[in-house]
């Protein structure tokens, strides 16, 4: 049986608001719904199974900082949701986990506190996912304000076979603009572990999400982030769902 593309269609907190951000820049939001959890309907109405949260002001905060938000998210659909944003601790993993979230992300705490991850992973199966963002290629931490000399191939590699659920991995310099996905950075990391990788960053168009399902080679790309060309129209929610075979 053939795992199905996974679709993450996004939502990003920023002060309670869903917005979409042009290259991780906050000064370049653009707010599209005032009620992240009527975006989530929407998004389950249009037949998407899953949702990828980003707490934005977590992000850079290096705490919690939209968790009502999250939570109406959670009570407003029943679909498995995933959040990032600002999560650095045990504590904090298991308190949103308990809270109802299906998969928490680690991104700075990653690079900073791998044992964390590893920890993590271990207490809770199939519940951690490891964020790599990276800038031309290292990997970028704290709401992608810094970018670090680690290599993201050799971040993801740090983590094979710790029993984390996925890795999503986003070229920065693509995030919100549009211009396509790299699948080719996007498949590199594919194929240099066996952990399932999201892809994030420019998704454009539904042949995006042809392309990055026959990349990888052995080890295929796992699924996508959908963003700003969803929001805009320029990805019709049914065509995705049937380029990826989910329906």
């Amino acid at each position: 049986m053939t795992t199905p593309f996974e679709l993450w269609p996004a939502i990003d907190l920023k002060d309670g608001n869903c917005v979409r951000l042009l290259r991780g820049e906050m000064d370049q939001a653009t707010t599209f719904n005032p009620d992240p959890a009527d975006q989530a309907a929407r998004f389950k109405a249009m037949g998407f199974d899953r949702l990828h949260v980003v707490d934005l002001n977590g992000a850079f905060a290096g705490d919690s900082a939209n968790g009502d938000a999250v939570r109406a998210i959670l009570s407003a659909v029943d679909v498995p949701v995933q959040l990032g944003g600002g999560i650095r601790t045990l504590a904090q993993i298991e308190a949103w986990l308990e809270a109802g979230l299906s998969r928490v992300i680690l991104g700075t705490a990653a690079l900073r506190d791998p044992e964390l991850v590893k920890t993590a992973a271990k207490a809770f199966e199939n519940q951690i996912v490891v964020g790599i963002d990276a800038r031309d290629g290292r990997v970028a931490v704290e709401g992608w304000a810094e970018t670090s000399d680690m290599e993201a191939v050799d971040l993801a590699q740090q983590f094979e076979g710790c029993g984390v659920a996925a890795l999503v991995v986003t070229d920065i310099s693509r995030d919100g603009m549009k211009s396509g996905i790299n699948v080719d950075f996007t498949a590199k990391i594919a194929n240099a572990v066996s952990i399932p990788v999201i892809a994030s960053g420019g998704l454009a168009s539904v042949k995006d999400i042809t392309d990055l399902k026959s990349a990888g080679g052995e080890r295929a790309v796992a699924g996508t982030i959908l963003g700003r060309a969803l929001y805009d129209g320029d990805i019709d929610p049914a065509e995705a769902i049937q380029a990826a075979g989910a329906r």
